[in-house]
Parts: C-alpha cells; structure tokens; sequence
C-alpha cells in the first residue's frame, strides 16, 4: 500500500491489483464504491449478510462475496478495508482487521478522496436526493458534458449505481447518515429536505440543520447551492451563487408551471431565472419527482447544459429502481414500489399517487428501524391514512435491536382510516391472491423488495 493514499486514489491507473475488501459491500453506497475500484482494476472482494439482487450482480460483474462473518472467507492480504457504520461493533471480520492493524477507513472516507480531485455535484437531503442525483448524472451523461456517477440507488436507465467517465466531474448522493456528507467539498450541492430523520444520530431535528448548514459551508469558492424554497432555517444555507426551487411557490427561482397529465406522464414549463422552458415531459409518477426535476435543471443551467439537451434527457429519464417505480401499468391493475421510508417520503409518494389515478389505494409498507418507528410515528400514520386501505408489515429492525412497547401496531393504532392491519410476509401474498387490487402501492426501505416479485407474479396471474 502506497504511503499516500490520496495520490494513489488520484492516479487510478495505479489502483491495479490493490485489494480492497468492503464490509456490508451490498449497500447501495458500499457497492457504488466496490465497482469503482473493480473497474479501475483493483481486486475487490467483500462480506454481506445477505446474498440480495444487487450482491448477485456484483458477482456477475467478477467480485467474489462471502455471506458468513468468518476469519477464514475474509481476504488477509487485503491493502484497504472499507466498512459501512452500520456494521454491527461485534463482527468478527471488523475486529479481526482493527486487531491486526489493516487499514481500515469508512465509506465516506474513501468517498472524500475520490472526489477532492473533481469538479462535484453532492446532492442532499433527508429525501428526494437519490432521484435528483440519477436524473442529474443522466442528464450530464445524455448530453456528452460527462461524469462519475456514485448513486444512492440503482438507474432504471443503466442498471447501475455507478459509472465512469474520463471528465474529472464527480456527481454523488451526499448521505447525512453519520454525517458522512460533511467529509465532501461541492462545486454544486443541492439540499431538498432538512427533516428529523436518523435521530438516533443526531438526536433533536436542530441538530440535523445544523448538520445541513454546515454541508453547505462546504461548498467551494464561486460554486452553487441549490435549495428547496421554505426550508427552515433557509437563510442560513450559504454559498457564492444560490438559487431556490419549488413546484409551484412563485418567489422561487426555479419553478413549475403549466402541469398537463397525458397517459400518466407529466408535461410542464419550467420558470427560470433566465426564461422560460417549455414542455418538460416527466415519465415519473408524483408532484414531488416534478420538484426534484427543476433541482436538477437548476444544475444542469448551472453547468451551462443547452435547454434542448436537458429537456431531451428529462424524457427519456426511466427513474431509479424503487422510487414511484411501476412495475406493471396497464389497463387491469398498477403496481407501484418505492423506497419510501420516512412520513415526508410517504406523503409525498401516496399524494403523488392521487393525482394520476382516482380508484382505490391500496398501499403496502414495512417500517424501517424501531428508533424511527418510534421518533415518527404520529407523522407515518397521518401519510398513511392518504390512502384507503393500508397493510403494515413487521419492522424491518437493520442495524437495530428491539425496543419494548414499539412495533407497526404503533402506526396502526394512531391511523384514522378504517381498513388497516397488520400481517406477515405470506399474509400480505395470501390477501393480494385474494383481494386482487387494481392500484396497489408496496413501500418501505427493509425487505419488502424481496416480496416485490412474488406480489408481481400474483398481479400478472390473476387478471
């Protein structure tokens, strides 16, 4: 391992046959990274509990994964040692590696150095962020201008998290999880949301806008902040250039107007504060992908992209695996899935949802962490009772233990709608066999995507 590690990353012709061996490498970020690196020719190898559909793609792509927390499958020559925060203190790979002094360094670490050699798009925010961040990296890519691409989620368009480019610009979704985001330095930082979310980290909704002002003092000399109109505390977000956007919010710099639906899409203007750009077309579902879209032109204006280049790739944008992501649209029934975890996301998605279709909403959703169940749940059950009918799955628990008096029977007791319950997995299956909805919405950031498929093959079977 080269004694400057920064200069290596820098020089990636030299990265060849490093090793570099990821800790929970099936995390959408952790995988961004571990392709990074396979495709800049290091030997990448990796742990993860479970053998998901994007760990299996990684195996396709030539990354050998092991799935058991074992001395004797993790690689002991291993030059760098990435690990996620989420990784249980306990783990027998991550303390074998501390206790024989490899090098080990966080995901956001590895991230920072990337990106200190690069022209930088982060894109922040508690939500929103992994849409603008895919639609800014396909814009950049459409139009021939270029760039690195480090999703938070999977393109629908490219079938990946990551891309290179030979242009040294950089896009990346700026994850305030553990403050990670505060390790980046942008040229041009969106910030979409400031909610309370990852409370157990910071632990009162100031602290997390603190964590947001300080992103955004972190934009370099004569760069660009682009700011969701209304946020609180939003004269205390800072930078050389700033502009706000919003959907409809008339003082904004970016905003929309004209909003015309045909055959599920959207077809809009966008208000600029140089012009006017005329029919927008938008495949995505929701009034909350309109606003990340005008993020993502404000950007793109930024950059100096020609009008005619951003309103091509905006319609020929397919969304990101899992966010308001159809999965069957035809005339006997529509199945939504998204990643939508937080009550902002869901009320966003659900109110979406209401304004393409006006039949029965069914909405399916696995809570996600007992702290957030907990911290949130007055605010998951107000979005739920958008819609008509909910099923609530067990608490996907992730990096956490269980705690006494909190589970979905918490949401479900504070929901005002009256068709509501809570089951299990193959409960949820039986009752889609049974039921047969035309419009059903599947939501939530655990395992529910492995139901997903199952749900799909019921809908497609039972016509």
């Amino acid at each position: 391992m080269t004694e400057n590690m920064q200069q290596l990353l820098f020089e990636r012709s030299q990265l060849t046959n490093i090793r570099v061996y990821f800790i929970g490498i099936g995390g959408i970020g952790m995988s961004a990274l571990a392709r990074f690196f396979h495709q800049n020719g290091a030997i990448v190898s990796g742990y993860d509990r479970h053998r998901s559909e994007l760990c299996q793609k990684l195996e396709t792509e030539g990354i050998k994964i092991h799935y058991e927390d074992s001395l004797e499958l993790l690689d002991k020559k291993a030059d760098i040692v990435i690990y996620t925060p989420a990784i249980p203190k306990e783990m027998h790979e991550l303390n074998f590696y501390k206790d024989n002094g490899y090098k080990l360094m966080k995901r956001s670490e590895i991230l920072q150095w990337i990106t200190e050699g690069t022209f930088n798009v982060c894109i922040g925010g508690t939500h929103g962020k992994s849409t603008i961040t895919s639609l800014v990296s396909h814009i950049l890519r459409d139009s021939q201008f270029g760039c690195n691409a480090f999703l938070g989620a999977i393109s629908v368009n490219y079938g990946t998290n990551f891309w290179k480019d030979e242009h040294a610009v950089s896009v990346v979704e700026a994850d305030e999880y553990d403050r990670s985001f505060l390790r980046l330095s942008p040229n041009v930082a969106v910030i979409t949301a400031m909610d309370a979310d990852h409370l157990d980290i910071y632990g009162t909704l100031e602290n997390v806008q603190q964590a947001f002002i300080d992103f955004s003092k972190r934009i370099r000399p004569e760069g660009c902040l682009i700011v969701k109109k209304g946020l609180a505390k939003e004269q205390e977000l800072v930078a050389d250039n700033k502009f706000t956007y919003s959907f409809n919010d008339v003082s904004a710099d970016y905003r929309a107007e004209n909003l015309r639906v045909e055959n599920g899409s959207y077809i809009y203007d966008v208000v600029t504060p140089t012009g006017t750009i005329k029919d927008i077309t938008l495949h995505l579902g929701g009034i909350h992908n309109i606003e990340n879209s005008l993020a993502a032109i404000a950007v793109s204006q930024f950059v100096k992209i020609e009008e005619s280049l951003i309103r091509n790739a905006i319609a020929s944008f397919r969304g990101v695996k899992r966010r308001f992501e159809y999965l069957i649209k035809d005339n006997k029934h529509v199945l939504i899935d998204d990643y939508a975890h937080h009550p902002e996301e869901l009320r966003a998605l659900l109110e979406g949802v209401k304004t393409l279709y006006k039949q029965k909403i069914v909405a399916v959703f696995q809570p996600h962490l007992y702290t957030r169940t907990r911290d949130l749940a007055d605010g998951f059950a107000k979005s739920l009772d958008i819609a008509d009918e909910v099923i609530l799955l067990p608490i996907y628990p992730a990096r956490e233990l269980p705690i006494e008096g909190v589970d979905s029977q918490l949401i479900l007791d504070k929901m005002t709608i009256q068709n509501k319950r809570v089951l299990s997995k193959d409960e949820v299956i039986a009752t889609i066999q049974s039921e047969n909805p035309p419009l059903l919405v599947m939501c939530g950031a655990g395992d529910i995507d492995e139901l997903i498929p199952i749900v799909k093959k019921e809908l497609e079977n039972n016509i």
